[in-house]
């Protein structure tokens, strides 16, 4: 996953890195559109794939506006069991406070990179994609370079969603693509403690603003306009305006805290 877009050779080239460390790899492209300079655009489209592949897939992850400073690119085992290659910028966020994350080492092996004529914008090419390859060929792991403590990992400020007396605090992180969905960082678990049913009105605060809107299952739920709480496709409380833009009709720019009480009893 990238933000290079496809209009020139820069993924192809990635790719050609891959197969020339192991041939027969088999390279799954979750994107390369995520918004340019966009770090937790990244970490929110890599938490929601990862759930979908098994213990040992590889991923390789390259939003790094950072390229060429002294930021680490490093490879990071989940406690699922997934291998995560990319800069350490804050990418992986949200898979650690889902997942877990249990060990990480910096990438200082030379002979795991693509060789001693390293350009200082395209790592991509000359450190992650090599080093992502190499993972998948199974190679030791461990000799990709030394440890790197969990706790030293750089994290994006987004604190995890949390329930208590209060009710639900969280945080709107991203817009859905074209159509102004309010994205979260809320398990629908989590929200369903509150105690909320279908149809029924939601008091909710995002940022400054107060306002009720209805839970249900589906956009079609409501009539055209009118605003929705719903579980996205991805298993995450998300909110909607029906054949519109939530984002637009509301004036709402992520990032924006999130809070909503217990329902009523």
């Amino acid at each position: 996953m990238t933000d290079f877009g496809t209009l020139d050779d820069s993924v192809a080239i990635c790719r050609g890195v891959m197969y020339s460390v192991m041939p027969e790899v088999r390279i799954v492209d979750l994107t390369h559109q995520v918004t340019p300079y966009s770090i937790l655009d990244g970490a929110r489209f890599l938490h929601g794939a990862t759930p979908y592949y098994p213990a040992g897939t590889v991923f390789v992850v390259v939003i790094d506006p950072g390229v060429g400073s002294p930021r680490k690119a490093i490879v990071a085992k989940s406690k699922r069991g997934q291998y995560f290659v990319l800069p350490d910028n804050g990418l992986l966020t949200l898979v650690e406070q889902r997942d877990g994350i249990e060990a990480a080492r910096a990438i200082t092996n030379p002979a795991w990179m693509i060789g001693s004529k390293l350009s200082s914008t395209f790592h991509g090419r000359d450190i992650f994609s090599p080093v992502g390859a190499h993972m998948a060929r199974g190679d030791d792991w461990t000799s990709v370079g030394p440890e790197v403590p969990v706790r030293a990992l750089v994290r994006l400020d987004l604190k995890a969603a949390k329930v208590d007396g209060r009710g639900l605090s969280a945080e709107i992180i991203a817009t859905d693509g074209p159509f102004g969905n309010l994205v979260t960082n809320v398990d629908a678990d989590e929200f369903l403690k509150l105690g909320y049913q279908r149809g029924q009105e939601v008091p909710v605060k995002l940022g400054e603003k107060e306002m009720k809107i209805k839970f249900v299952r589906t956009f079609s739920d409501l009539p055209v306009g009118e605003p929705l709480l719903y579980i996205d496709s991805r298993g995450h409380l998300g909110l909607a305006v029906n054949q519109g833009s939530f984002a637009a009709a509301y004036g709402i720019k992520p990032p924006v805290a999130l809070l909503i009480p217990p329902a009523a009893r």
